[in-house]
């Protein structure tokens, strides 16, 4: 296949849905030759935050000097970008040639009597199998929804780390947050050391299961600590403190939002565990990770013709309360306008409810999905709450909307939502990757 046809293929296998288990990709990857066999792992589950601890620890090994892959999902515009090696992502020939490997080892699967690979699986082989081929000697691994079932768990990780614990999924995940913490407890390996910012009852889940494992658990906000604290030279940094290593003084952070000090936190402390095993993983390198570190469209903040945008893919209750206390905290004064798309199976009630407030302004759009919520229906909640609202039938035109009600205001603009929405709108706005 060409990269075309990959993309045809990817969109054909949509058709299968999203189908939890382990035997698929189990028996597909056996039929690869156990390519996430060849490298080490580092495993990383929660409801919000992955994404950013999975680039921090991307970028923490890179600046050590150790060749490492980065797999994350979803994309904001190409599948290429899920997957990366030393920084640069997979390019479209490598990952057509690699995806039609995968497609023949899924036919001749199915051919057998097995059923076929979904299409997260399929892409998470092409991930595994991309790694081996080029060499990597760590790979840092981002679920896609859960954990225990999730088609990444089939890996043997040197590290596990969950983020935290918030619904969202919860229809896939036990229907309860006890439910989801029991998915996400479930990348826990025997004696796998496990770092997590999780509280509660999900806490005590995660540190049972792990008990059971016999697997150290190393807690944000018992065991290490961080606080956010605005750099002498501007921007701002991250002290950190830990009861089992030595202070240090606060680290640069080149990712911007309140909620990043604990991401931060959760990867220094694993960068922390890292270098008991390898001399390379020096606080130099950690250092130089979290202040070169990117991961577009996490509180991406943007200027467009004296405009100020903010761009975040907050996309369930818990990330949009984390977006309202960032633009708190950076814009305190400016009113917003909100361009907003949502995905149908999301609770579309409690995101606004904890992301607006009297006076913000809205403009509604369904984001590029066959998950999506049509901007009428999340609209219709937003004017029930007394917000001027607008529905718009396509992103070109809810984006040129929102900018124009945000400079007659003298607003700041937000984007947020659904990664499938602010992909797009970054691209509009002429955002690099």
């Amino acid at each position: 296949m060409n990269y075309a046809e990959s993309l045809l293929y990817l969109d054909e296998l949509n058709t299968f849905g999203i189908r939890l288990g382990l035997a698929r990709m189990e028996e597909l990857c056996a039929r690869l030759g156990h390519p996430e066999r060849s490298y080490t792992t580092i495993h990383i589950a929660g409801t919000n935050g992955k994404g950013s601890v999975t680039q921090m620890l991307d970028a923490v090994h890179r600046a050590a000097g150790i060749r490492c892959g980065r797999y994350l999902s979803p994309h904001l515009v190409s599948y290429t970008e899920r997957m990366s090696v030393d920084g640069h992502e997979i390019g479209e020939e490598a990952f057509a040639a690699l995806l039609t490997r995968v497609r023949a080892a899924a036919d001749a699967m199915t051919a057998e009597g097995h059923e076929h690979p979904t299409q997260f699986e399929a892409l998470t082989a092409l991930a595994f199998l991309y790694f081996a081929e080029e060499g990597v000697e760590t790979a840092v691994i981002e679920t896609g929804l859960g954990g225990l079932l999730d088609s990444t768990n089939i890996i043997e990780p040197v590290l596990t780390i969950i983020t935290n614990v918030a619904m969202d999924h919860a229809d896939r995940c036990g229907g309860t947050l006890l439910g989801i913490a029991e998915h996400k407890a479930g990348i826990i390996k025997e004696g796998v050391p496990v770092i997590t910012a999780a509280a509660g009852e999900p806490l005590a889940v995660i540190e049972r299961r792990a008990e059971e494992l016999g697997a150290d658990v190393f807690v944000c906000g018992e065991d290490f600590f961080a606080a956010l604290q605005h750099a002498p030279e501007g921007g701002q940094q991250v002290a950190f403190h830990s009861l089992v290593c030595r202070e240090s003084e606060p680290y640069a952070l080149a990712l911007a939002g309140g909620y990043q000090a604990e991401n931060a936190a959760l990867a220094i402390m694993a960068a922390k565990l890292l270098e008991r095993e390898d001399a390379r993983v020096t606080e130099t390198a950690i250092r130089t990770g979290l202040r070169t570190v990117r991961h577009p469209a996490r509180f991406e903040v943007l200027v467009r013709d004296g405009l100020p945008i903010v761009v975040d893919g907050a996309h369930n209750p818990a990330g949009m309360q984390a977006l309202r206390a960032g633009l708190d905290a950076y814009f305190p004064v400016l009113p917003r306008v909100f361009l907003l798309g949502i995905l149908k199976d999301k609770d579309i009630d409690a995101m606004l409810a904890a992301l607006l407030r009297p006076g913000d302004r809205v403009v509604t759009v369904r984001p590029s999905s066959e998950r999506a919520a049509g901007a009428d229906v999340v609209a219709a909640v937003a004017a029930a709450m007394g917000l001027d609202t607008l529905a718009c039938g396509d992103p070109a035109g809810a984006l040129a909307e929102a900018a124009a009600r945000a400079r007659s205001d003298g607003a700041l603009l937000v984007a947020a939502g659904s990664l499938y929405l602010v992909g797009g709108i970054r691209t509009m706005l002429g955002a690099g990757r």
